[in-house]
């Protein structure tokens, strides 16, 4: 059993930053692939970014490459999802989630979530 918690969401003007935090519960965190996801109003989840366990690998929507990063600490159980260069389009619910097997880019993949943070961005 996985509990997870995000944080750190908010309003922000276009071209500003924001850094998003999902802090797990579980002893298995270490081992844990942790990706971020988003969803707008009236569309479907979406891919952001993920990473595995270790750190060893991490996968990126083309939408957000050179603008957002991943990084976790696995002696906080935190993974972090940093933002920069926000447009408007980036404006949704992000949601972080914890999967031990199948593709990391897919939602449905995903066996837990957090409740979501609202990220919007003013142009």
């Amino acid at each position: 059993q996985v509990q997870l918690v995000e944080s750190g969401g908010g309003l922000v003007q276009a071209g500003g930053s924001l850094r998003l935090s999902c802090v797990a519960s579980g002893r298995t965190f270490s081992s844990t692939t942790i990706g971020w996801f988003r969803q707008a109003p009236g569309k479907e989840r979406e891919f952001v970014l993920a990473i595995s366990g270790r750190g060893t690998w991490i996968y990126g929507a083309d939408s957000v490459k050179g603008r957002f990063a991943i990084s976790r600490d696995n002696t906080k159980n935190t993974v972090y999802l940093q933002m920069n260069s926000l447009k408007p389009e980036d404006t949704a619910v992000y949601y972080c989630g914890a999967r031990n097997s199948g593709d990391p880019r897919t939602w449905v993949e995903y066996d837990y979530w957090g409740q979501g943070t609202q990220v919007t961005v003013s142009s």
